[in-house]
């Protein structure tokens, strides 16, 4: 267990990120985005794009979570990874040593959950935010980040956009 006093999220040190994390292991309800424990969780640790060294360290806390029981999985259990893994890629930020080997392995468990979920998945939501996490998984990075931008309902829009370049 990684020491949250001395690792900092947007707000300072990271020492309720614990308490939330032990609040996502019973699969509480995501319906909406300012739903806790979620909403705390990415105002901490994905504030506006930044992360931070307790980011890095709540990723497999969050994967380990998600193994329990993934069918009960929400959104977040996906996306919020993947969106803490793309900012990294994106600024070139390095994991702090003493996170990375469980930081990347969690990744690639997260890969491996993700596609057993994606076509089980009746969400679409859910599905598209494995999908992300997946793609992290894989190293593609840029594919990840559209998933993650760009909604169902403006990817026409998107492609169009990019076809008539």
């Amino acid at each position: 267990m990684p020491n949250w006093e001395k690792l900092n999220h947007a707000y300072g040190t990271a020492e309720n990120i614990p308490a939330l994390l032990e609040a996502i292991s019973v699969f509480p309800d995501e319906s909406s985005y300012d739903e806790e424990p979620w909403f705390s969780l990415w105002s901490c640790l994905y504030h506006q794009g930044d992360i931070y060294s307790a980011s890095f360290a709540a990723v497999p806390e969050i994967v380990k979570r998600l193994a329990g029981d993934p069918q009960k999985a929400s959104i977040s259990f996906f996306a919020l990874p993947a969106s803490i893994e793309v900012a990294r890629f994106k600024q070139g930020l390095a994991v702090p040593e003493e996170l990375v080997a469980e930081y990347f392995h969690s990744l690639a468990e997260l890969g491996r959950i993700a596609a057993a979920i994606i076509g089980a998945e009746k969400s679409n939501a859910i599905s598209r935010a494995a999908l992300a996490a997946f793609a992290i998984s894989v190293k593609e990075h840029g594919y990840a980040e559209v998933i993650l931008e760009v909604s169902g309902e403006e990817v026409p829009e998107a492609l169009e956009w990019f076809f008539d370049r």
